[in-house]
């Protein structure tokens, strides 16, 4: 067992500062993703968006991120990671800034452009260091690593809901994370990021090609394309849900604009209690027997929140949903993780980007629906999501 190993497994030691400073990383990204989600309806009126421009903003960046990252990623393995998550982290904190200093689509959709693959390289990049640390149990801390980012997620729609109350722009939340995030960056500079497959004396061009080589020869396994696929379905119902959240409750459910940032908050909050209630169950459930059930869960739920009538009712409904499909992406992430040994790099930013181009097009084919067709209609398709991937897990055995 590593160092670091010994560092993760006893729980009663506390987590090592470097661990905190990567889960912060976490924490700070999902702040700013809650920022946006939260006030998108702000966004949309003062910067005079369409759907079709909402969509274009959730799907051009990440297109982007997912032709670039997977270099990045590929090259984190083999190469200097502090210095790509250094980086990352000084673009990020720059798009975020700019997104508070937006004054129209084309701006804001350069500041989203520049946040997304530097985002990759600070978030990723960390992410993939954690899973390093100790192999044996990476499901209980990606099951951290969601927590931290449920913490951060429920922040953003608190302060957008602040910014209303207090008669602030929403662009001042952007700004605040931007001014964190720098903070951050002088954080993990200060700390050891070690590249797991660097060479020795080979160069850096050569590692990169066979880093590609080993990536593509990766998406050629069906356990590795297996995994890939039930996480973009399993997004169905969580990011791509969120992303389109408070417009659903201002356009359809008639929710207004606090009412919108209230169902985001409750999203947020119930599914950051979900999260901390899955740490201490990992140590006594099987990940996939707990995914199993969760999207059964959800797959009711789900259906269940689109025809109730009322706003409490909803948001009750809401919150259930929130709480029951806490720890997808953890659990699923770490599977993959899992099929990849020492190429964590790979996994984060590589594999996941090049499958979710793909992915990373739906919210702009659901924004282009709901344009055409309403936004009540278009949130009816999110339900294929919870149905794909439960007809998945059911063909996974355990080991």
């Amino acid at each position: 067992m590593s160092s670091w190993s010994k560092t993760f497994a006893p729980a009663r030691r506390g987590l090592p500062l470097f661990v905190l400073t990567l889960l912060a990383v976490e924490f700070l990204d999902e702040v700013v993703f809650g920022l946006r989600e939260a006030a998108w309806p702000l966004m949309r009126d003062d910067l005079r968006l369409t759907y079709t421009q909402v969509g274009v903003v959730l799907s051009v960046p990440p297109v982007v991120g997912h032709v670039v990252e997977p270099v990045l990623g590929i090259l984190g393995d083999v190469w200097r990671r502090r210095a790509l998550v250094v980086a990352g982290g000084l673009g990020f904190a720059a798009g975020t800034l700019l997104v508070g200093l937006s004054t129209g689509f084309a701006l804001l959709l350069a500041a989203s452009i520049l946040s997304n693959p530097t985002s990759g390289a600070f978030i990723g990049l960390s992410q993939a260091t954690l899973m390093d640390a100790a192999p044996e149990r990476r499901e209980q801390n990606m099951a951290r690593w969601a927590l931290a980012g449920s913490v951060g997620n429920s922040v953003g729609p608190a302060a957008i809901a602040a910014c209303v109350w207090a008669g602030l722009s929403w662009r001042w939340g952007f700004i605040a994370a931007g001014v964190l995030m720098l903070l951050s960056v002088a954080a993990a500079w200060r700390q050891p990021f070690e590249t797991p497959a660097a060479s020795d004396g080979e160069r850096t061009r050569a590692a990169l090609v066979k880093g590609l080589r080993e990536a593509l020869r990766a998406l050629r396994r069906r356990a590795v394309l297996r995994w890939l696929v039930l996480l973009q379905l399993g997004d169905f119902t969580y990011d791509i849900l969120r992303g389109f959240l408070a417009l659903y409750f201002v356009d359809v459910v008639g929710a207004g604009r606090v009412g919108a940032a209230l169902a985001v908050a409750v999203w947020t909050w119930v599914g950051l209690a979900g999260d901390f209630a899955l740490v201490p169950l990992l140590e006594r459930v099987r990940g996939l027997r707990y995914l199993r059930v969760s999207t059964a869960v959800v797959m009711l739920l789900f259906p269940s929140m689109l025809l109730a009538e009322g706003f409490s009712t909803k948001l009750l409904l809401l919150g259930l949903l929130g709480f029951a499909n806490a720890g997808w992406y953890a659990i699923l992430k770490s599977k993959l993780y899992d099929e990849l040994p020492g190429q964590s790099g790979t996994v984060a930013m590589g594999l996941g980007n090049v499958f979710g181009l793909a992915g990373s097009l739906f919210p702009l084919a659901l924004g282009a629906f709901a344009e055409r067709y309403g936004l009540g209609p278009m949130m009816w398709l999110l339900a294929l999501g919870p149905a794909a991937l439960l007809t998945g897990l059911l063909t996974v055995k355990e080991k």
